[in-house]
């Protein structure tokens, strides 16, 4: 919503509609976003030993997470194209599966939460495709924003 209690992507008769931030000035602004690839023992084995029969889930679901990031305006119809300067996306096999991180920045008129939340969720379904042979049951979960600094609002940080 915006400062006049109205929601900001919605015209006056309610229809849907891309915020225009044309007057807005560049600023550096980042957000990170994170997830989980919930999946079975024997997969984390797998994972964790390299045998993986499709090659190497990380480094895949890492290039994929960077490019879900920079390609998240062709995927979300009111999310404006901006200019993703700089994007990581951490992935850390656990007992559970796989955590994954992803951290976008940039110097536009706009925020990069949903860059950084598109990065976790291509990453991460790139990890399920890499395993889904391996275990059916693998899911994505928890994919969450959880900082966000710079813009018009300031820094926030998931609390808990």
């Amino acid at each position: 919503m915006s400062e006049s209690g109205r929601f900001t992507h919605l015209d006056e008769r309610g229809h849907a509609r891309m915020v225009d931030v044309t007057t807005k000035q560049p600023t550096v602004r980042s957000a990170t976003a994170t997830g989980t690839v919930r999946c079975g023992p024997d997969v984390v084995a797998a994972l964790r030993s390299g045998d993986v029969p499709k090659g190497d889930v990380l480094a895949v679901a890492r290039i994929a997470g960077i490019a879900g990031a920079k390609r998240t305006a062709e995927l979300l119809p009111l999310a404006h194209v901006i200019g993703v300067h700089g994007a990581v996306v951490d992935l850390e096999i656990t007992d559970h599966g796989v955590d994954v991180t992803a951290t976008v920045r940039t110097a536009d008129r706009t925020g990069v939460e949903m860059e950084a939340l598109t990065a976790v969720a291509v990453a991460g379904l790139a990890v399920v495709d890499m395993v889904k042979g391996l275990d059916k049951s693998v899911e994505l979960t928890d994919v969450r924003l959880q900082a966000k600094t710079g813009g018009k609002s300031g820094d926030w940080t998931r609390q808990g």
